[in-house]
This record gives structure tokens, C-alpha cells and sequence, in this order.
């Protein structure tokens, strides 16, 4: 009698789409070869390792391009190939965009930042740190299962934490980290049993199998799911710096290295909204009368606690500059988060994420590089006092206009087009979703962010005090301000470029 025929060994095998996971691989192995490579470099070659991260950051954002094609999806089930744990649509490769683009802006400013440093930062060290968290927070956007997601998380925020405090002997600096280790692996540990509920009550870790099952979850097992979804929730609050878990934001940024609290304004919050709406969105939408309203309060408290912050920073205390910044970043988490609340009342979810995807873009390009002007005038004035723009004008004409566009773009108002139209965009989806209370607080503080953002602006072009102190722009930080700069200007003279990205493609 024959025995029945076996499947191949080779139906078992997975296949993997190189070209699919390629931002994220070129990302973790140009890591991997300049910390190789610091080990055979003389000290006097270091620079060598900063322009090859360039390289790859560049390299990296490039084949972005290839995937413009159509959406693809690898590391999927050998029994529905439906189900994947990596997919590349419109919504990853538009947050890998930001992510990529927005590492690139960093690194230029870092070449500079450790010239000046005169080694008390590690060149070796600090690159691959920051290539590696690069790696993570472009892996994260295309997750598809719980498992992916939370590793993809912790890659991008582990080297930031080391990031943050690898300035040799610097108090400030390990304090920094000290805190921003400690809340943040709190966060992760609260939304590790999140997600240990969520797979208790549903048997699955990928996202849509999840969306599925858990609006059949057994009686008994309701209020589990329920304190599942809410304990997951946590931990991407907290990468969004959402209030009450933004505390560890303005010492972080004033002790950390200026390019790496760029970094963290702009990518640690990619990582933090993509991660949210993957989760709500994708794999709760049926528990969307849990975290709707937590959401929706979280918006409001967030962008009033963080202007409310930014409206207190004295012109004249030390880093005031780098605090407003961080507390308006603060403020702007509470924008970026009342569309994904507002998907959970909206009868078209994908046009609400849509106004988060775009506002996260127009924010990522002016906050850079508003940081960029900072980290040029850092050179000179340590300490990096707003109070130290006064008159930056006549000292350097043109990186006082742009970060007074830059600032302008924050605010909302014109020439700054770009950001009045994201803000115009935000505000529709509240109302659109009948969340007119969240309108008007957003409104309100709007109103109370301009004072502080026109304050700053109108400081640019007074008398300076004293001789105007020249600012020698050095080539990588010119490159930074200038591609923001164009792209700042561009968007405001296409706002309507902006409204692509309301098709993310995750539904």
C-alpha cells in the first residue's frame, strides 16, 4: 500500500521580498559596517564613518522608489498568504519616508555636531546608535503583528537612550537618559502585557487576525481584552510624548546632543503615531469606544499642557530655545493626535489617519528645521537662550528668514501656508467626526501657540545688542536648513500635495 503523498519540504520555506525590506536592511547593515569599520579607522579618518551613514540614510530613502509601484508584503503565513507580518503600502512607505528623510536631516547635523564636540562623543559608537534606531523606526511603520511591532519599538528606542547620554562626563546628559530610560521601559513593560492580554483573548499576534477575533471574545474574557486594548495603549503614548507621559521631553532634549532631540521630535513621534494607528485602527477598530474618547482627551489635555509649557519658557533662561522647542513638540502630539480619535467616530477612518500621516509630514520639515537654525546658532551661544536670536537677522539674513518661516509654519499662519493648511486639515476631521468640543480646544490653543511662536519670530529682526557675531554656516548644517527650507517653501506653494496622503492604504 503507498503511503500518501507528502508536501514538499520546500512549500515550508519562506519566501522573502528583498526589494520590500529593503529601506530598513540597507539601514541596519551600513550600521553594522561602521562599527566594523570604527575598529580599524585612525583616530584622524572618524569623519569617514559619519559621511558613509550619510550614504546610507540616503541610499535608503532612494529605494523607496522601487515600491511606488504597488503594495507588497513578505514574512506572511505558508497557509493564507493574506496575513503577513511585514507589508509595504502607501502608509508605511509615506512614515518610512519621513522617518528616512527625517534620520538624513539628523545625520548632516551630526557630522557638525561631533567636529565641534572635540571628542566627547564617540564617532563609532554614536553612529551606529543612531543607525540602528534609524533601522527600527523604518521597520516599525511596516509591522503587521504585535511581535514585529513591539521589536521593531524597543530597536529604535534602546540606541536612543544610549544616544542621549554618550556625551563623555556630561551630568546633564546621563540625568537625561537616566530618566528617559527609566519612564520609557516602565511604558514598554505596561504595554507588553497589553499585548500578552490581547493575545490571551485571541490567540494571535497579527493585526487583522486580531481586528477579527476579538469582537467574538468569550464573555469572561471581555473585561481581560478591554484592560488589553487600554495597557497597549500606553506604551505608544508615551513614544508620542502625549500628556501625562511627556514629562521626561524637555530634559531629554536640553541634555541630549542637539541633533539627536531633532531626532526625537521628529522620528521617536513617527514611531510613536504609527504605532498607535496600527493598533487602533488596524487591530481594535471594534473596541474604538475604548480608546476614541481616551484619545480624544489625551489630544486636548497634550496640546494644552504642552502650549501652556512653551508659553512659560523665559527668553533669558539657559536652553530656553531647545525647551520651547521641546515643549511646543509636546503641544504639536496633541495636534497630531485628534484625527486618529477622530477615526474612531468618523464613518471614513482612512481620511482621518490621513490628516495625522499629513500633518506629520509638514511638522517633521519645519520642526528640523527649526532645530537645524538651533543647532547653528548652538555654535556660538552655548547656552541657546532664545534670547540669543535677538538680531539674527543681521548676522545671518538668510537663516533668520528661515526660521522665522519655519516658525511661522508652527503657528499656523502665512507665508507659512503649509501649516495652516495641515492645521485646516486637523481641524476638519474633529469636526467632520462631531468632536466640536475638541475643535475649540484646539483653537484655543492655537491662539495661545502664537504668542510664543510670533514673540520668538519678532525677536529675529530686532537691534541686535552689540556688534552682530557673524554665524560661519558649516556645509553639512547649510545642507540641512537649505532641504528644509525647500521643502517648507514647496509644500506652501503646492498645499494640495498634502491631500495624497489621506490614501494611506491600510484598509
Amino acid at each position: 500500500m503507498s503511503s500518501p503523498a507528502q508536501p514538499p519540504a520546500a512549500s515550508l520555506v519562506q519566501s522573502v521580498d528583498w526589494l520590500a525590506i529593503a529601506p530598513p536592511t540597507i539601514v541596519a547593515v551600513v550600521g553594522l559596517v561602521v562599527l566594523v569599520a570604527d575598529l580599524f579607522l585612525a583616530e584622524h579618518r572618524k569623519a569617514v564613518l559619519g559621511w558613509t551613514s550619510v550614504a546610507g540614510l540616503a541610499a535608503a530613502t532612494v529605494m523607496l522608489l522601487p515600491l511606488l509601484d504597488g503594495d507588497r508584503s513578505t514574512f506572511c503565513l505558508t497557509g493564507d498568504a493574506a496575513v503577513c507580518s511585514y507589508a509595504a503600502d502607501r502608509f508605511t512607505l509615506v512614515i518610512q519616508f519621513l522617518v528616512l528623510g527625517g534620520a538624513l536631516l539628523c545625520a548632516l547635523l551630526s557630522v557638525t555636531a561631533l567636529k565641534d564636540a572635540r571628542k566627547d562623543l564617540p564617532e563609532g559608537e554614536y553612529w551606529f546608535l543612531l543607525l540602528s534606531s534609524a533601522a527600527g523606526a523604518a521597520l516599525l511603520p511596516a509591522s503587521r503583528d504585535l511581535a514585529t511591532l513591539i521589536v521593531a519599538l524597543e530597536v529604535a528606542s534602546l540606541p536612543a537612550f544610549a544616544l542621549v547620554g554618550l556625551r563623555y562626563g556630561d551630568r546633564k546628559s546621563s540625568e537625561a537618559a537616566l530618566k528617559f530610560f527609566l519612564s520609557s521601559v516602565t511604558a514598554t513593560a505596561v504595554s507588553l502585557m497589553g499585548i500578552s492580554f490581547l493575545y490571551a483573548t485571541t490567540g494571535t499576534l497579527y493585526l487583522t487576525q486580531v481586528a477579527d477575533r476579538i469582537q467574538n471574545v468569550d464573555g469572561q474574557f471581555y473585561t481581560l481584552a478591554q484592560t488589553g486594548v487600554v495597557l497597549t495603549l500606553v506604551g505608544f503614548a508615551f513614544k508620542t510624548a502625549a500628556v501625562p507621559f511627556h514629562f521626561w521631553v524637555p530634559d531629554t532634549y536640553v541634555g541630549a546632543p542637539l541633533p539627536i532631540a531633532a531626532y526625537l521630535s521628529v522620528i521617536g513621534k513617527a514611531v510613536g503615531f504609527s504605532g498607535l494607528i496600527l493598533v487602533t485602527v488596524v487591530a481594535l477598530p471594534s473596541y474604538a469606544d475604548v480608546w476614541g474618547p481616551a484619545l480624544a482627551a489625551l489630544a486636548a489635555l497634550t496640546m494644552t499642557v504642552g502650549n501652556a509649557g512653551a508659553l512659560r519658557q523665559q527668553a533669558t533662561r539657559a536652553y530656553s530655545a531647545v525647551r520651547l522647542l521641546a515643549w511646543s513638540s509636546v503641544g504639536q502630539a496633541g495636534y497630531l493626535l485628534v484625527p486618529i480619535a477622530a477615526a474612531a467616530y468618523s464613518g471614513d477612518a482612512e481620511k482621518s489617519i490621513g490628516s495625522t500621516v499629513a500633518y506629520a509630514l509638514m511638522y517633521g520639515a519645519v520642526n528640523l528645521g527649526a532645530f537645524a537654525v538651533a543647532a547653528l546658532v548652538g555654535r556660538t551661544k552655548s547656552l541657546n537662550r532664545v534670547a540669543d536670536y535677538r538680531g539674527l537677522y543681521a548676522s545671518s539674513p538668510l537663516s533668520a528668514l528661515l526660521l522665522a518661516f519655519f516658525l511661522l509654519c508652527l503657528a499656523g499662519l502665512p507665508p507659512g501656508i503649509i501649516g495652516l493648511f495641515a492645521k485646516v486639515t486637523v481641524f476638519s476631521a474633529a469636526v467632520d467626526a462631531g468632536l466640536g468640543w475638541l475643535a475649540v480646544v484646539m483653537a484655543v490653543n492655537v491662539v495661545i501657540a502664537l504668542f510664543y511662536y510670533l514673540q520668538w519670530t519678532a525677536l529675529l529682526f530686532r537691534a541686535p545688542e552689540g556688534e552682530p557675531e557673524k554665524h560661519r554656516v558649516p556645509g553639512p548644517v547649510t545642507a540641512a536648513i537649505a532641504l528644509t527650507g525647500v521643502l517648507g517653501i514647496a509644500l506652501s506653494g503646492a498645499p494640495q500635495l498634502v491631500l495624497r496622503f489621506t490614501d494611506t492604504g491600510l484598509f
